[in-house]
């Protein structure tokens, strides 16, 4: 088989230091990528040491340390490149230059993840695996009494994942967060093996080892009466006023959620419908990428105008909830902090008027799915508006058919 790089080290003429020396470079050459690359070393020399201390077959003695030195680096390089199969700079780049051990180091893959995250501007992703990082160090602090700087892979094993579930219980955790914070870890344990930085056997989860806890979600959606009670429901502050309309604008939108609606542009206004892509999906399914369509109604164009920004260029924002001269970190705050408030006052209202307590914006779209289908949609487009992968998922929001739906079909289940 043909070898898929080749590793040498260079010395870069193009600019000379303040101290008329040379940089030391490490050349990569992808043979099958047919592209190189060219990496910093700590070394630097004139070319006359470079020559005595590299170009040669037996350097002097004052050039030996130096030689050694830069074999031992070259070395190094090829070791890691060897078991890059098929090879890729990335993962070159990435494991050349972490220190020894940090492949099996857990928090090490943590780090690393939450930071290509953040580079991609995939706040929430990266927020859910630094959560789950936090968790599982204050598991170790809880069973060690000191804050731990490793984890190592094979520390984690059914037994520990249990041990971690039942702590997690014990602090008043529900199974369902406890399945939130480990999904990330499982990801980072086939990250590992997939990079060759541990063995596939060390793999804790799965049939036969620890299996993530699997809760069946409860149906989050407010019947047609619930919703016509808060819809006329008379709200006691702006506040409340604000948080209602947004509810019902998401509701009104097939169930569109706040960060989608945060987004919105009044490029993405065409007619009498709106046509957007779901941020989650731009970042997820990039190779199949599905516009949304949504009409609009006399209802959702109201709150538009009422709480939408003065300006209406094409592409300004329709909503002042962030701006566009924010970073993806402070917008990703920004549009938390809005779902937050939201989330306030809807159940302040709700409760109010004697409806669950606990309802959130998410139950908006839960509620347009679970009254879509009641009134006579079909499976297949309420998925369609909801922009699932699949039905499965869109069965999971459907809340069921109220008692007298079921009663009238039993009553008429004998007319033939």
């Amino acid at each position: 088989m043909k070898k898929q790089y080749s590793i040498s080290m260079y010395l870069d003429i193009r600019k000379q230091k303040k101290n008329r020396l040379y940089p030391v470079k490490l050349r990569v050459y992808g043979n099958i990528l047919e592209k190189q690359k060219f990496y910093p070393t700590i070394f630097e020399f004139s070319k006359e040491e470079f020559e005595s201390t590299w170009n040669t077959i037996k350097p002097r003695i004052a050039y030996k340390d130096n030689r050694l030195n830069l074999q031992a680096l070259e070395s190094k390089a090829n070791d890691v490149a060897s078991k890059i199969i098929p090879f890729s700079f990335e993962k070159f780049e990435r494991q050349l230059y972490r220190k020894v051990g940090e492949g099996s180091n857990v928090f090490y893959h943590y780090d690393q993840i939450i930071e290509r995250y953040k580079s991609l501007d995939r706040i929430k992703t990266a927020s859910n695996y630094d959560s789950s990082q936090k968790s599982l160090k204050k598991f170790l602090r809880y069973n060690t009494g000191r804050d731990p700087e490793k984890l190592p892979f094979n520390k984690i094993t059914p037994p520990w994942l249990e041990d971690y579930e039942g702590y997690m219980l014990s602090i008043g955790k529900s199974r369902t967060t406890v399945a939130i914070y480990l999904r990330p870890l499982r990801a980072i344990f086939n990250t590992a093996i997939s990079e060759d930085d541990i063995l596939g056997e060390l793999y804790p989860f799965g049939r036969g080892k620890y299996q993530l806890p699997k809760v069946r979600k409860v149906k989050k959606a407010l019947t047609r009466e619930q919703l016509k009670k808060l819809f006329e429901a008379i709200p006691q502050t702006p506040d409340q006023e604000k948080a209602k309309s947004f509810w019902f604008l998401s509701y009104s939108l097939n169930g569109m959620n706040p960060k989608d609606i945060a987004m919105l542009r009044h490029k993405n206004i065409q007619g009498d419908k709106i046509i957007y892509y779901r941020s989650k999906t731009i970042n997820t399914g990039k190779a199949d990428l599905k516009p949304i369509t949504v009409y609009l109604n006399d209802f959702s164009r109201s709150v538009m105008e009422k709480y939408g920004n003065p300006t209406k260029e094409p592409g300004e924002l329709i909503f002042p909830i962030i701006k566009d001269r924010q970073t993806a970190i402070e917008q990703s705050r920004k549009i938390g902090n809005f779902i937050r408030i939201l989330n306030q006052h809807i159940k302040e209202l709700a409760i109010q008027e004697g409806l669950p307590g606990d309802i959130s914006a998410y139950w908006a779209r839960h509620s347009f799915a679970t009254n879509a289908i009641r009134q006579g949609a079909s499976m297949e487009f309420v998925s369609e508006a909801l922009n699932h992968s699949d039905m499965l998922t869109t069965q999971r929001y459907f809340a069921g058919f109220e008692d007298d739906a079921k009663k009238e079909f039993m009553k008429k289940l004998m007319d033939f």
